[in-house]
């Protein structure tokens, strides 16, 4: 059984609204889902597979091909937060100290220290 269903990948950027834009004119998708301050938004593609965007004061641009600084993570839903959260610890997780908003999304390390979020739906 599966412990989450895959929602969507996060690019952190300086201006989610502008690069939800051009990614909106490349896919024909849509926007379906932002913040007051545009700190988050989501575009829908149509594909099942969405693009999150999120606001990083500090962003730089990674370095091709080593990659640096980690510009993405992957998002995962579940309907229990606590749940989930024991089942990807117990398959080799580590939750990361710093947790926003952990009533409503949770953050964790894969085993080589990628984040992921669990978000409630």
């Amino acid at each position: 059984m599966a412990i989450a269903r895959f929602s969507l990948v996060a690019l952190d950027c300086p201006d989610p609204r502008s690069l939800a834009a051009f990614y909106e004119t490349m896919t024909g998708g849509s926007i379906k889902e932002s913040t007051a301050r545009d700190d988050w938004v989501r575009l829908e593609t149509g594909t099942g597979a969405d693009i999150g965007f999120q606001r990083d004061a500090n962003y730089q641009p990674p370095e091709w091909p080593d990659g640096t600084p980690q510009q993405a993570h992957l998002d995962f839903d579940v309907a229990d937060l606590d749940a989930g959260e024991a089942a990807v610890l117990a398959i080799g997780a580590t939750k990361a100290e710093a947790q926003p908003a952990p009533d409503e999304w949770r953050v964790f390390l894969d085993p080589v220290g990628h984040p992921f979020c669990l978000i409630k739906v």
